[in-house]
C-alpha cells in the first residue's frame, strides 16, 4: 500500500482489487496467484440474508488471507455487520467493508474495525443516499459507491451512481479528506473512465480481470485507463 494514497484530496495511487466473486472457487490459490499484481483481492462475503446469495464466511476467509499474494479488502454483504465485522478485521483483512443499510452504529462499528488494525469501509446500494456521509468522511478509511445492485456477479454497470460518487469526491476534496472511493459493479475497459472522472480511485473488477488470458496485463490496462484520467 506505500506510496498508494490521498493528499489534500488529490488521487496519488490507482487501485484494482479484482473480485473472487469470478474467480475459479475451486483452484481458488491459483486464481489468487493470477492476480499477484492486483492492489487487493475484493472478497464478497454474503449471507443469503441482507442480499439473495450466499457465498462463504470467516473460515473461507482466514485460508484466502493465508494463500494471498495480496492485502484481502473483504466486502461484508451481510445483515449485523456491528456483530459480526470485528471477527474479519481480527483475522487480519487490510480492509473491511460494511453496508451502510445494514449498520445500527456505523461510525462506532468503523472505529472499531480500525482499534483492531483494519481500514474501515462503508458501502451504499444503488438507491441509497450517500449525504450522510459527507460530513463523516475521516471516519471511513473507504467509502464504496456500488454501481450494481448488490448480491450477484456479472451485472452491467449503473451510471445514474456516478452523480452520488461525483458528490462524495467533491466533499472529500473541499474537506482534504484522505477516504478512498472505491466503486464495483460491471467495472471493466469501456466503464472505468467514467467512474474515474467522477472520482473513483479504487476499483473493482471481477470478469473484467478473471476472465483475462492475462490477468496481469488486464491489471495494468484497467490501472493505466483510470491514472490516465487523473492525469489530466
Amino acid at each position: 500500500m506505500a506510496g498508494r494514497h490521498r493528499d489534500n484530496g488529490q488521487v496519488t495511487g490507482t487501485r484494482i482489487n479484482p473480485s473472487i466473486l469470478a474467480a475459479d472457487f475451486v483452484n481458488m490459490q491459483a486464481e489468487l496467484a493470477r492476480i499477484a499484481a492486483a492492489d487487493f483481492v475484493h472478497v464478497d462475503v454474503m449471507d443469503n440474508h441482507f442480499v439473495p446469495n450466499l457465498t462463504f464466511g470467516p473460515q473461507m476467509v482466514e485460508r484466502i488471507q493465508a494463500t494471498s499474494p495480496v492485502p484481502l479488502d473483504v466486502h461484508l454483504m451481510i445483515d449485523d455487520p456491528d456483530r459480526w465485522a470485528p471477527g474479519y478485521a481480527e483475522l487480519g483483512a487490510a480492509s473491511v467493508t460494511f453496508h451502510l443499510e445494514a449498520a445500527a452504529d456505523p461510525v462506532a462499528l468503523a472505529r472499531r474495525l480500525r482499534a483492531i488494525g483494519s481500514r474501515a469501509g462503508v458501502a451504499v446500494k444503488p438507491g441509497t443516499p450517500a449525504d450522510s456521509l459527507h460530513e463523516l468522511l475521516d471516519e471511513f478509511d473507504q467509502i464504496l459507491v456500488m454501481t450494481v445492485e448488490p448480491g450477484f456477479g456479472g451485472q452491467s454497470f449503473m451510471p445514474e451512481t456516478m452523480p452520488k460518487l461525483r458528490a462524495l469526491a467533491d466533499a472529500a476534496r473541499r474537506r482534504g479528506s484522505a477516504v478512498w472511493l472505491q466503486v464495483d459493479g460491471g467495472i471493466s475497459a469501456s466503464t472505468i473512465a467514467q467512474a474515474a472522472e467522477a472520482g473513483a480511485d479504487t476499483f473493482v473488477a471481477g470478469s473484467a480481470v478473471f476472465g483475462a488470458d492475462d490477468p496481469g496485463s488486464a491489471i495494468a490496462a484497467l490501472r493505466d485507463q483510470a491514472a490516465s484520467v487523473h492525469r489530466h
